[in-house]
């Protein structure tokens, strides 16, 4: 089993099983399992982050209307199936955080966005590995406070890759 499978196998244990689930009683009564792309090597990527020289902050609105306080770091270019693509990496106290949305959103993709947090490794580059690709909490439960992507990180291009639309 690859780093992935396992990734997700555990993932979908937590959802199932454990209290800090974002899933409620009745959704984990039938839950599955969630549903991903399969893995696609062409979206593990590591990308040099052009930094913005004033890293200025933006306050992103949230699913529940509340505010969430970010500083835009830079930006990452990467190609998609041959279509360039580029999107603002932020930070907060809590590190990277990359939310997307893709040309695939309200039809195979959360339409709000997925997220994920590149990891900075030492030779000043990200991994960025799409296959990690998440939905935030307030997919599954309205009661969660998520960030929604701003439209400077939506995307014109499919990202065919980590988590699918949620159904319960």
């Amino acid at each position: 089993m690859s780093d992935l499978e396992d990734f997700r196998r555990e993932k979908n244990h937590f959802y199932k099983t454990e209290q800090q689930s974002p899933l409620s009683p009745e959704q984990k009564r039938s839950f599955q399992g969630l549903v991903y792309f399969p893995e696609n090597p062409g979206l593990a990527l590591e990308l040099a982050v052009e930094e913005f020289p004033v890293k200025d902050e933006i306050q992103m609105q949230t699913s529940t209307g509340d505010v969430q306080v970010y500083q835009r770091h830079g930006k990452l270019r990467f190609n998609v199936d041959g279509k360039p693509a580029e999107l603002t990496l932020y930070t907060s106290e809590g590190g990277f955080f990359l939310p997307f949305v893709d040309a695939l959103a309200n039809q195979e993709t959360y339409g709000a966005g997925r997220y994920l947090e590149p990891e900075l490794l030492v030779n000043g580059r990200f991994r960025t590995d799409f296959n990690y690709a998440y939905n935030p909490y307030c997919a599954y439960n309205e009661s969660f406070s998520c960030p929604l992507t701003p439209f400077e990180n939506h995307l014109k291009v499919p990202i065919r890759a980590g988590e699918k639309l949620f159904h319960s």
